[in-house]
């Protein structure tokens, strides 16, 4: 086991410092969504954990759970695909699967 091998792990230990940053800076990043013209508004972390959520009383109606359900979920939605769209988690897993092994 000459120098390739203390090579490659150089590249994995320097992956997964690279990778540990990209998770620092993915749970630090804040995007928000919103559904109703602002009724409801979810912010979540670059992880796509939900951080915030933020429910009008305007759009509070007993007799109607599932329209509220439903803005809740559109909220949700619309932050989740803005994390995408900048590169949320999914940077993370692509640059892992792009490893030749496993760290």
């Amino acid at each position: 086991m000459g120098s390739g091998f203390s090579k490659m792990k150089k590249q994995a230990r320097v992956m997964q410092e690279q990778y540990a940053k990209m998770r620092e800076e993915q749970q630090h990043k804040r995007v928000t969504g919103t559904s109703g013209n602002g009724l409801v508004t979810i912010t979540l972390s670059g992880d796509h954990k939900m951080k915030e959520i933020k429910i009008k009383p305007e759009c509070v109606d007993p007799e109607d759970i599932e329209g509220l359900e439903d803005l809740i979920r559109a909220a949700y939605d619309d932050a989740s695909s803005k994390l995408d769209e900048e590169g949320g988690e999914g940077d993370l897993s692509n640059m892992m699967s792009s490893m030749p092994f496993s760290v």
